[in-house]
């Protein structure tokens, strides 16, 4: 072979390796970058990028793609926690417990060893916390303030405030009785009169849904109170002028507060110029008790003046009196005792009517009759108990 028939060869052989070299650099350059035609391509979505603490988020990576003929092999998967996963499928579901922000990444792995990895952000939310003050108890009766002013959302939204005044209530029928939302707002108010534990609910919920609930307890103790009788004799007077067939009406309420046991009125003419004497009528109804009388006045001794009486007595018994007793209220005591069946009678408006029934003409003074009417006088004495209710200590 000549000289450059060798030489040529030589160029050649030098072309052809230097060619192989090239693409086997570039081979190995591009597996090392992801970039090459073998290597998969990851892409992953969630269905929610901000959750509540609790709340779980799917995880999808099955648009991720790798290059024919190979094929995805495995989903790795790291939630950001501390918590990972790996999967067949590119769908996973995961449950974040803590708060914060944390970043999932997903690696897709081919049939060649061959991957890629994509990274995205999930914010997961604080439930609001709470801070509640209330009174370790109260008295029958009382109220108690409730206080939860002091809670706050760690993220600094806004929160709002719910009240269930007794958890052993399902008001709105939705199977929780935890749930019902008897008054709003931060501070709120609640009566209470059942002795014992009583127990209720706080909810309170963020600008993105998140709520945590409290169960409060209020101890509700008897109040004591001293229940005493006081007997009373209470004198009614009213004065007047009537002619023939005029009528004076006279209403009062004799009696608030207490128990009437007897009374007695008397009406009483002014002694007239010349006899005969007038005649007057009394009349007395007492419409919540069903009970009324009217009488006439009469002139048996001519030494004093005309007069009618009514008198009623036993109008209700003599209760006990100087004890104590437990009760949710000096209220409601006083309602129940006022109010007991059977002891009820002189309560309300009581309506007395003074009439001039007949003005006998005097003896004419220049033909003139000097006095065709009379002056009047009526008095009531009544004897009342009047109820006093005094709280005592325990």
């Amino acid at each position: 072979m000549s000289e450059s028939a060798l030489l040529a060869v030589v160029k050649t052989d030098l072309r052809t390796f230097f060619c192989i070299g090239i693409l086997l650099l570039s081979t190995i350059l591009s597996g090392c970058s992801g970039m090459g035609p073998g290597n998969p391509n990851s892409n992953m979505v969630a269905d929610r990028e901000i959750i509540n603490a609790g709340e779980s988020v799917n995880f999808d990576a099955r648009t991720s793609t790798t290059p024919e003929p190979t094929i995805i092999d495995e989903f790795r998967w790291n939630f950001g926690d501390g918590n990972t996963k790996i999967t067949k499928q590119g769908i996973v579901n995961h449950i974040y417990i803590q708060a914060g922000t944390f970043e999932v990444e997903v690696t897709v792995v081919n049939d060649e060893g061959a991957s890629d990895s994509t990274i995205l952000r999930i914010f997961v939310n604080s439930p609001p916390q709470i801070e509640i003050e209330i009174p370790d108890y109260i008295k029958t009766g009382e109220s108690a303030i409730l206080d939860a002013t002091e809670s706050f959302d760690p993220e600094g939204a806004p929160i709002e405030h719910f009240w269930d005044f007794d958890i052993n209530v399902d008001d709105d029928g939705d199977g929780d009785p935890t749930n019902d939302k008897n008054s709003e707002g931060p501070v709120t108010e609640i009566t209470l009169i059942d002795v014992g534990n009583h127990s209720g609910a706080l909810t309170v919920v963020d600008d993105n849904g998140a709520s945590s609930i409290l169960i409060w307890s209020i101890r509700v103790i008897s109040r004591n109170f001293r229940v005493v009788w006081e007997e009373e004799i209470i004198e009614f007077d009213w004065n007047g002028y009537l002619e023939e067939e005029e009528s004076e009406i006279i209403e009062h309420i004799p009696g608030p507060n207490s128990r009437i046991i007897e009374f007695t009125a008397t009406l009483t003419l002014a002694r007239d110029i010349f006899l005969p004497e007038d005649n007057f009528s009394l009349g007395i109804n007492i419409p919540e008790s069903g009970w009324s009388n009217t009488v006439i006045t009469v002139h048996e001794n001519i030494t004093k003046n005309a007069s009618a009486q009514i008198e009623k007595g036993d109008m209700n018994n003599i209760p006990e009196s100087g004890y104590t007793v437990s009760a949710s209220s000096a209220t409601e005591l006083e309602d129940s005792l006022l109010n007991e069946p059977g002891e009820r009678f002189g309560q309300g408006n009581w309506k007395w009517t003074v009439t001039a029934v007949e003005c006998d003409p005097d003896i004419p003074i220049d033909e003139i009759d000097p006095d065709q009417g009379n002056d009047w006088h009526l008095n009531v004495v009544l004897t009342r108990l009047t109820l006093r209710i005094s709280e005592v200590s325990s």
